[in-house]
């Protein structure tokens, strides 16, 4: 029956309605299979075996009684550490649970439990979500199931969430996003995330990192899944009862901007990306050369902290100030970039930001999305990055692009293009101009249908063969 766990969300959502599965083995086999991996891969912060299970008998008899609550009614998800869910504690990726205002649960969980998901546990996550490689000391950092033979690190900041996909015991995951943490594990992994655009999903009810930059977003296996999935969270006052229908390739203008996002490459995974846009053009996409020269300046910040390092500073010291005694160093090395700047220097960057953004958005004049690697690194070992000289680097090279999209505040989706030299999973990241979600997951949508769902194209990793 594994072989359940890895069908699209729309095909198991028809077998939980026809009768062919119920929700119950569903739970069960995805708790099998968390147990039978044969190498940990500790995707999960909190396990939770028995919550799933009592999810799932009342997702059985809410189909029983002929009530019908959503697609994901009965469908295992997984959810990061940082949102509030009853029945396991938020610890944000901290040594101690936090205090109870950070353990309600807010809108997003809420879509989820509104329409009876099957919620298996909490992922792990970097500290306070900061940081781009998905390290955690206090924890345990999950494993990369794309390399048998070493333990890579998974991407962060959503560091188990990818992972809890590739293991086959989650058909979703939910994660945050402020400089990447959706869209590298997902990357990393093999998989499809999407960073809604600022403001759209609701941050109540998840521990804050930057509230300036900070979205929620969701990992999934495919674009179609996530073309299901999305309208079940987004905001029920966008129209969200209509189907994201497919866009067709032909004609859809793909911007490329070569000078600020496509240099620096590491194991070919540049040219993985060509050729997946090489691909598109048969089917009757236009690559558009474009100048993004923001991109450079929202680089730039992020060497700086942004506003980032400021905003996880007066947070700890508001909200959790006994918690700065056990903050990793490598969290601690990175909040003190921006932890002692001046108010005005803080303002200016903000005020930067909004001009980034406004320069941003008359790019799409060109383009209808814009098209870069989504990580120009190969995943670390995670031995290469345990001390403060070897993570900063390479933590900065992770987020170089998809820090893009939140400072100039887009909309973005990671999709699967291929294998680098190392057989690693390489991201190709698709940028949409402010509240273009749904259009962006059309494009994706018609990406998918041309090239194969990531499970057609890479199949599964290999340790969860």
């Amino acid at each position: 029956m594994t072989e359940i766990l890895y069908d699209s969300i729309n095909a198991t959502a028809k077998a939980l309605r026809n009768g062919s599965v119920s929700a119950r083995e569903l739970a069960d086999e995805a708790i099998r299979r968390h147990a039978s991996i044969s190498v940990d891969l500790n995707p999960y912060k909190t396990w939770c075996a028995d919550l799933a299970r009592r999810s799932a008998a009342t997702a059985d008899a809410a189909f029983a009684s002929g009530t019908d609550l959503g697609v994901l009614q009965g469908i295992p998800v997984s959810i990061k550490d940082l949102y509030g869910v009853r029945g396991a504690d938020v610890y944000a990726g901290t040594p101690t649970a936090l205090p109870s205002k950070w353990q309600y649960e807010g809108p997003v969980v809420g879509a989820l439990r509104r329409q009876l998901a099957v919620i298996m546990g909490k992922t792990h996550t970097v500290e306070l979500a900061f940081g781009g490689l998905g390290v955690n000391p206090h924890w345990g950092t999950p494993r990369n199931p794309w390399d048998a033979a070493r333990h890579r690190v998974p991407g962060g900041s959503s560091s188990g969430a990818g992972v809890s996909l590739c293991e086959g015991s989650a058909f979703l995951a939910l994660g945050t996003d402020t400089a990447g943490s959706v869209r590298i594990p997902a990357s990393v992994t093999g998989n499809v995330g999407m960073k809604t655009s600022y403001g759209r999903w609701s941050l109540q009810g998840i521990v804050p990192l930057s509230p300036t930059l900070d979205t929620a977003g969701v990992l999934t296996r495919s674009v179609d899944d996530l073309a299901h999935v999305f309208p079940c969270i987004d905001d029920p006052h966008r129209d969200n009862e209509s189907p994201i229908a497919v866009a067709p390739l032909a004609g859809l203008r793909i911007g490329v901007p070569r000078a600020t996002m496509w240099n620096d490459c590491e194991d070919g995974i540049d040219d993985v990306c060509d050729n997946l846009l090489t691909d598109l053009t048969r089917a009757g996409a236009i690559l558009v050369d474009i100048e993004l020269p923001e991109a450079s300046e929202a680089v730039a910040l992020l060497h700086k902290g942004n506003v980032v390092s400021a905003e996880c500073d007066e947070f700890l010291s508001a909200e959790l100030p006994a918690w700065r005694e056990t903050l990793d160093p490598l969290v601690a090395s990175r909040i003190k970039d921006g932890g002692a700047i001046e108010a005005r220097e803080y303002l200016a960057r903000r005020r930067l930001l909004r001009e980034l953004a406004a320069a941003a958005a008359a790019r799409f004049d060109d383009c209808d999305v814009i098209a870069a690697p989504t990580v120009p690194i190969s995943p670390p070992i995670l031995q290469d990055v345990l001390s403060v000289d070897g993570y900063r680097p390479r933590n900065l090279a992770s987020l170089r692009n998809t820090c893009v999209g939140n400072s100039l505040s887009l909309c973005a989706l990671t999709v699967p293009a291929g294998i680098d030299r190392n057989s690693l999973p390489v991201g190709i990241q698709l940028m949409a101009a402010h509240g273009r979600d749904r259009e962006l997951i059309a494009t994706g949508l018609g990406i998918e249908r041309h090239t194969g769902t990531p499970l057609e194209r890479l199949g599964r990793a290999p340790l969860c063969k």
